[in-house]
């Protein structure tokens, strides 16, 4: 399997993600800044201050996540527990957010986000058992012990 491809893909596609949610938040804020609407009694500043940084907070988030799936890649070495933790938050993320868009956005959306998702899980595996490959006796059946069947 092409693990390292597999993860610098995800790694440029995780950063344009980040550099979109942010662009996106921008755009959000703007308009929420020129309109300056009250929301059930928020002040908007507040709405356009709360856009901004979510949007950097998530932009951050998913820099994060595009840097450790570019160091998985180009070191072709597992990530540590910490940064596999992340990965598999922003898998569970990308999931919940691609159930979301179907209704919201659209089928596109929902592809783009099972696209990120499945290299995510791909880079995820790929390097699932410390990056080094598998051997033979781990991929057979293990041998009944006294001729006793498995439990």
């Amino acid at each position: 399997m092409a693990r390292r491809p597999v993860a610098v893909v995800a790694a440029l596609v995780l950063l344009v993600e980040a550099i979109g949610i942010v662009v996106i938040n921008g755009i959000l804020a703007t308009f929420l800044k020129k309109q300056s609407m009250s929301l059930a009694d928020l002040d908007p500043d507040a709405m356009v201050t709360g856009t901004w940084v979510m949007g950097g907070v998530f932009g951050l988030y998913l820099a994060a996540c595009g840097v450790v799936a570019l160091l998985a890649g180009l070191r072709d070495r597992a990530p540590g527990r910490a940064a596999r933790i992340l990965l598999i938050s922003c898998a569970i993320t990308h999931g919940v957010l691609g159930a979301l868009t179907v209704g919201l956005v659209g089928w596109d959306a929902f592809a783009f986000m099972m696209v990120v998702l499945a290299l995510i899980v791909l880079v995820l595996l790929a390097y699932g058992n410390g990056g080094k490959p598998q051997k033979e006796e781990t991929l057979s059946e293990p041998a009944s012990t006294n001729g006793a069947a498995p439990a």
